[in-house]
């Protein structure tokens, strides 16, 4: 064999044994990033637990593309569970046309949440079926399954990388529902390296197209360890509608019970 056969040889047996190990490679480093992404929510999510129940009020601006703004005041209670999602009952105060109004969620970790909404004009409880939880919820820029809590597992993860803006450092995730039936393909989420706390999610429609972005500020601590936004603002870009939530007043530890999120209870919520 002259020395050119024998050049040529080595460049394709070299080549042939990177192309052979390029898929145990990539696959290594696909499971190293699902690893650390898993690792960072589970995080957030430890710094989370704990905080029992709380009320806070809470005011809703929706604007519409036009800038044309309304304004709704309600207050949220909330409820942990032991080895399950959170319940959540929203009240609606004012104004006049939808006062009275009750959204209440069960959130559970693996299956699907059971959520249901009283209208105060029908006298009824109607309960929201599965296939509907990526619709708005009361007219606003947040779907129903946003409302209610993020439980680690209702999504796989990936490390995308870490991000400097303004000088703060955040861990940039990826997350994929796992329930077929969301509204969405992924989601893009910043969290702070010093608190684990969001910043900012990006919701990809089922399209993979960018839907919406929901960004938080004014985080304040509570009972020496839990944060919360003193206002999450939800723009879609396929609309130009936006919906603005401001929390005030929270109140930690105020003595739930189960029995105050039953359906039953909707018609009597205050």
């Amino acid at each position: 064999m002259n020395i050119h056969n024998q050049y040529r040889l080595n460049i394709t047996s070299a080549l042939l044994s990177l192309c052979i190990a390029m898929p145990a490679w990539t696959a290594h480093a696909a499971d190293d990033a699902e690893a650390k992404g898993m690792e960072i929510a589970a995080e957030a999510d430890k710094r989370d637990r704990g905080f029992g129940d709380f009320k806070v009020k809470l005011q809703m601006i929706l604007r519409n593309k036009h800038g044309q703004q309304s304004t709704r005041n309600m207050h949220n209670i909330t409820r942990e569970q032991e080895g399950d999602g959170d319940k959540t009952l929203i009240v609606f105060d004012n104004p006049r046309d939808v006062k009275g109004t009750a959204f209440l969620s069960h959130t559970h970790k693996l299956n699907d949440d059971d959520q249901w909404l009283y209208l105060p004009a029908l006298k009824r409880v109607k309960r929201i079926s599965s296939s509907n939880k990526s619709g708005p919820f009361m007219g606003s820029e947040f779907a129903y399954e946003d409302i209610a809590s993020q439980e680690l597992e209702k999504y796989t993860y990936r490390y995308i990388g870490n991000e400097t803006l303004d000088g703060v450092g955040y861990y940039k995730i990826e997350r994929f529902p796992t329930n077929p039936k969301s509204g969405y393909a992924r989601q893009v989420v910043w969290f702070d390296t010093a608190e684990y706390r969001p910043w900012k999610i990006d919701f990809y429609d089922r399209k993979n197209e960018l839907l919406k972005t929901l960004t938080y500020q004014g985080y304040q601590q509570y009972l020496n360890k839990y944060w919360r936004a003193d206002v999450m603002d939800m723009v879609n870009h396929q609309t130009g509608k936006s919906t603005t939530l401001h929390f005030t007043n929270y109140q930690f530890n105020i003595g739930t019970t189960d029995m105050d999120f039953t359906p039953n209870r909707l018609k009597r919520a205050r």
